[in-house]
C-alpha cells in the first residue's frame, strides 16, 4: 500500500529523473501544465486529491517508464525516510 504523499513524491521524482519540472512533465504527457502542481494535491477543504490512473499512465508513456520502475520510486522514498 502507498500513501497520498508517496505517490506525489514518486511523480516529483519521476519528473526530476527525466529533467522536467512537474509542469514540464505534464505538458510532455499531453496534460494541462498545472496537473501536478502542489496547490492541486488537496481540495480547498483539505481532502487529498489523488492523480488519476490515466495521468499516471500518460507520464509513464511520455518518459518510457515501466510501472515497475515507477513503483520502485516509492521504495526509494520509503528508504530515504527511514534513514
Amino acid at each position: 500500500m502507498f500513501t497520498h504523499e508517496e505517490i506525489w513524491a514518486a511523480i516529483d521524482k519521476l519528473a526530476k529523473e527525466n529533467n522536467y519540472s512537474t509542469s514540464g512533465l505534464a505538458k510532455k504527457a499531453g496534460l494541462a501544465p498545472t496537473t501536478f502542481n502542489k496547490s492541486k494535491r488537496f481540495t480547498k477543504d483539505g481532502k487529498p486529491r489523488w492523480p488519476s490512473t490515466e495521468s499516471i499512465s500518460k507520464i509513464l508513456f511520455a518518459t518510457d517508464t515501466q510501472i515497475v520502475e515507477f513503483m520502485e520510486l516509492f521504495n526509494k522514498e520509503k528508504k530515504k525516510g527511514q534513514l
